[in-house]
């Protein structure tokens, strides 16, 4: 013997009523992505043409090689990078990524923000180490 739903319209709306409501922010969102910020480069970073990584590296993986520099300046000391061209570079952030990323409101901050990344990096250090300060 078959059981019977009892209440079924009420049972049906309620079921509709709840995926609409656990569905809303992915259909209410959809086709509504913004465009990634177009960052602007100081014309220390235009001139050097090059950074510590490919660009494509820098891009996806920064925060990687960031921890990874602090972990062996704080660990071992060791204060230089080679890369895969052999070119040396100051494991720092203030005073290597920072010499052509001047601008942290036109580079860090539109992709942070886009993102939603909250990173801990300002935490410690300035956001211009080598600016004056008037005295």
């Amino acid at each position: 013997m078959p059981n019977k739903i009892y209440h079924k319209k009420q049972v049906m709306t309620g079921l509709v009523i709840f995926i609409a409501l656990i569905t809303f922010p992915f259909w209410y969102n959809y086709g509504k992505a913004a465009p990634a910020p177009k960052v602007e480069l100081s014309k220390e970073a235009k001139a050097a043409k090059v950074c510590v990584r490919p660009t494509d590296f820098m891009k996806t993986e920064h925060m990687q090689l960031l921890d990874e520099w602090r972990d062996v300046v704080v660990r071992t000391g060791q204060r230089m990078y080679v890369n895969e061209e052999g070119k040396a570079f100051d494991m720092s952030l203030s005073n290597t990524c920072m010499e052509c990323h001047s601008n942290k409101a036109e580079f860090c901050d539109r992709c942070h923000d886009y993102a939603s990344a909250d990173p801990y990096c300002w935490d410690c250090h300035i956001d211009n180490p080598k600016e004056k300060k008037d005295e």
